[in-house]
């Protein structure tokens, strides 16, 4: 689906054939930037395996769609493996740095952000690798309503330089201001019926 904003983009969910462009976009990321704590970019069936765990566990997998192709991927998916934590999920973007600065990573985390509220999750965290206050990430998450919500110094240490990592997060679905929904997604999961 195109946006009215930016119409030369489609927006849509992640497939299979669009891991090679995936996987090369997160691998510039891991080599050149500081967002992601990896070391060594994973390899396309790696790649392929993330994938697939998060698409067989209903989270949203998209991305941003120009003419030339893949220009940025964004998900949700679980933040912790606990039961307790099933309310919440942590997203990821990632742009190509041909295509940042253009607005594509906005219009994407704010489609990612309709799909979980849509499954009824009530939090959304994002960990910012690298999280100073003129990261492009922290902005942009700032932007879409996101509230700083914690920060660990000197937590990663990449190209030669500790890096902080920051916690932001996002309330949806009235937080928790409200008991859990049983028709969300986190809760039929929970009993089995998802």
């Amino acid at each position: 689906m195109a946006t009215a904003e930016h119409p030369e983009l489609t927006l849509r969910a992640a497939t299979e054939a669009d891991l090679p462009a995936i996987t090369d976009i997160y691998a510039h990321a891991v080599r050149e930037g500081t967002a992601s704590y990896e070391l060594e970019p994973p390899s396309l069936a790696e790649m392929t395996d993330r994938f697939n765990a998060l698409r067989s566990g209903g989270f949203p997998y998209l991305i941003a769609e120009g003419e030339s192709g893949v220009l940025a991927y964004a998900y949700a998916g679980p933040f912790r493996p606990r039961p307790a934590y099933r309310f919440i999920v942590e997203d990821s973007i990632y742009v190509l740095p041909a295509a940042k600065g253009r607005g594509v990573g906005r219009v994407l985390l704010e489609r990612l952000i309709e799909e979980v509220r849509q499954l009824g999750f009530r939090q959304i965290i994002a960990v910012i690798g690298d999280g100073h206050e003129s990261s492009a990430s922290v902005r942009l998450h700032r932007l879409l309503g996101f509230a700083d919500s914690g920060r660990l110094v000197g937590s990663g240490f990449k190209h030669g330089r500790w890096l902080d990592t920051v916690f932001m997060q996002l309330s949806l679905n009235g937080g928790t201001e409200l008991p859990p929904d049983p028709e969300s997604m986190p809760e039929r999961k929970f009993r089995g019926e998802a």
